[in-house]
């Protein structure tokens, strides 16, 4: 299940795509929806291997990317891009309180991580970050 989101009202050149990766529909619903009014294209995926089945034809310039997932981590995922030769940055998003967590997701190379909930505000200024805006 591959959603993409348009603002029309953005040329296309200007807009970035941003990847999604949640198994909280409502999760990805909400963060697209929230990225969406604030000029991103979003495409979003349900699992990691939701993501790495359609990752060579996307043009995302970044990946919000859950750490707790059904099958492959967001961590597992990020590890495998990375031995890939992606460059893609990521921000981890979780809802887990835990130093140890953090600290894996830092090691394993992430522009931010971000706990849930977390404000739009925090999440759009880690995007911006991410693409260089």
């Amino acid at each position: 299940m591959r959603e993409t989101i348009e603002v029309a009202a953005i040329g296309e050149a200007q807009r970035k795509i941003v990847g999604i990766v949640d198994d909280d529909p409502g999760m990805l619903k909400g963060v697209g929806r929230l990225l969406g009014a604030h000029g991103f294209l979003t495409e979003t995926y349900p699992s990691a291997e939701g993501f790495l089945e359609h990752a060579a034809a996307s043009k995302v310039c970044c990946l919000v990317l859950d750490i707790n997932l059904g099958g492959i981590t967001g961590i597992e995922l990020r590890g495998r891009l990375a031995a890939g030769g992606s460059t893609l940055p990521v921000i981890f998003m979780t809802a887990a309180n835990s130093e140890i967590v953090e600290r894996e997701a830092v090691e394993a190379g992430c522009v931010a991580f971000l706990r849930k909930p977390f404000s739009s505000r925090q999440l759009i200024g880690a995007i911006d970050k991410a693409v260089g805006c």
